[in-house]
């Protein structure tokens, strides 16, 4: 039998991973493994089992059945060793300290910390480490929070919707720094609303829906999943929706003004179609799916089977 060594284990490990509360299933049989050096986007709807997800990864609840393992050993074991650098949506921060402070803090408790200045200049918090953590904006707060995440080298850094709050000039800041943490080597797993994030930084993306694994591959990978492509087009005069709706493989029609946007299961029999009705559609554009209408599609035809 081959022992899986810390050094070749993945970086998380989900074995068939159910966690309840009461009778809500949050997370439901769940398997996944992630490996050393992935940057990783977790997404889903409210209630889709992100959370506690993370919870379960940082030890903080414990699965009803099934084991979750951060490089080969519990998580408690990853955390004491300094191996993980969590920033948690509902993490809280300590009043009365200053950024200084609790920044310092973090480090010292960190095995392998870095310099507490050298933390608070990634984090864009330098200007504001005398000032109390309980006057902070919220965005002012994310970045503490993300200082906190990465007091130490740490190999697997886990970030619950990391930039609320920020404004845009913040998060890109934010990115880019969390791609030179990526860049070094550092398995990164962050769960997002805004899904542009997860498009534009992850290396792969997993889907959760009602506590079990939907999606899992590249941002591509999930678009061509959801097996629809965008059509958009003019056209002049009035517009006939009943007669667009009758259009083959139609998934989702709108129409604003004389500009028509469709969905379509097969863009190229939507379109043949269109010109059999006798219409000239103008400016007529055909592309894939982006990421978020992806993730809508293969939420709803999930939903739709349950129902």
């Amino acid at each position: 039998m081959t022992v899986m060594t810390t050094q070749t284990a993945p970086a998380v490990g989900f074995d068939q991973v159910s966690k309840s509360f009461g009778n809500v299933r949050a997370v439901d049989g769940l398997t996944l493994s992630l490996r050393p050096g992935e940057t990783v986007a977790l997404l889903g709807p409210n209630g889709a089992g992100k959370s506690t997800t993370l919870d379960l990864l940082l030890g903080l609840k414990q699965p009803d059945s099934g084991a979750v393992r951060v490089f080969g050993v519990t998580a408690r074991e990853a955390i004491v060793a300094g191996r993980v650098g969590a920033m948690l949506q509902s993490g809280g921060l300590m009043d009365e300290v200053t950024v200084a402070e609790i920044v310092g803090l973090a480090c010292a408790l960190h095995p392998k910390p870095y310099k507490a200045s050298e933390v608070m200049a990634r984090a864009g918090i330098t200007q504001i480490a005398s000032r109390k953590v309980n006057k902070l904006s919220g965005g002012q707060a994310q970045r503490v929070r993300f200082a906190l995440a990465t007091a130490g080298d740490s190999d697997l850094i886990v970030l619950d919707e990391p930039t609320t709050g920020m404004d845009v000039t913040a998060r890109q800041a934010f990115w880019a720094t969390m791609r030179e943490q990526a860049d070094q080597g550092r398995t990164v797993l962050f769960a997002t609303h805004y899904l542009e994030e997860a498009d534009a930084i992850a290396d792969r993306v997993l889907v959760l829906h009602r506590g079990r694994l939907l999606a899992d591959g590249t941002a591509a990978e999930i678009k061509a999943k959801a097996g629809a492509r965008r059509i958009a087009f003019d056209l002049e005069g009035e517009i006939d929706e009943r007669a667009l709706r009758e259009l083959p493989f139609l998934t989702v029609l709108d129409v604003s003004g004389h500009t028509v946007r469709i969905q379509s299961a097969d863009a190229d029999a939507t379109v043949h179609a269109l010109y059999g009705l006798g219409l000239y559609p103008r400016n007529l554009e055909v592309a894939g799916l982006g990421l978020e209408q992806a993730f809508v599609a293969i939420t709803a035809a999930e939903e739709a089977k349950t129902k």
